[in-house]
């Protein structure tokens, strides 16, 4: 009997924590990260259906170019009081957001995209995230280390931002970047061998 070709499987994302989360679940994948500029994203779109449409045009992006693969698309963003925080713009615009998140809960969404040919398959998944009670102390501190700066929200769950973190409700790989079950699920609609050896491949 023949071998089938193996599916040529692209995350379109530059991530490197989404790259890690996918590790754990696909076998041999490649990374090609998306062009899909995010500041043609319709303003009226609220939380769900921003990263369900970033997602969406991230992965069809790079099927275009690549129309006999399976490619991934993701996109998370961080949301309190019906705004979006994306990534500090400088050590200043850290403390703030941490400020504005501190004893409070607020709302990790993560969008995912996979499309193979002619299929298109997308969900949002939603984790709530609340925050201990910061002094201006222990922000500064953090804001220090650096690890802030190129994070939504200004943390990073999976980093020193942990001790920050009071509690979650939902998927923590999806606060990290990449909701892992979520994104099973839909691969295996796909037929996708998943928890294989790991191979990864930069374009």
């Amino acid at each position: 009997m023949p071998l089938l070709p193996q599916l040529d499987i692209i995350l379109a994302s530059a991530s490197p924590r989404r790259e890690e989360l996918l590790t754990l679940i696909v076998k041999d994948f490649r990374i090609i990260p998306s062009e899909f500029d995010e500041s043609l994203v319709p303003v009226e779109l609220g939380m769900k259906e921003h990263v369900a449409y970033c997602a969406l045009m991230k992965a069809q992006d790079v099927a275009q170019k690549y129309p006999d693969s399976l490619v991934i698309g993701a996109d998370t963003i961080v949301a309190i009081d019906n705004a979006i925080l994306g990534k500090p713009s400088d050590a200043a615009d850290a403390i703030q957001m941490l400020k504005r998140l501190t004893g409070r809960t607020h709302q990790v969404y993560t969008g995912i995209a996979v499309i193979k040919y002619d299929i298109e398959r997308s969900a949002v998944e939603c984790t709530d995230v609340t925050f201990r009670e910061l002094d201006d102390d222990i922000i500064a501190r953090y804001v220090a280390t650096g690890e802030p700066m190129d994070k939504a929200g200004a943390y990073a769950i999976q980093g020193r931002g942990a001790i920050l973190v009071k509690s979650i409700c939902g998927c923590y790989s999806n606060v990290v970047g990449l909701p892992v079950y979520l994104l099973s699920t839909i691969l295996e609609e796909f037929g996708v061998k998943l928890l294989g050896d790991v191979r990864v491949q930069k374009r």
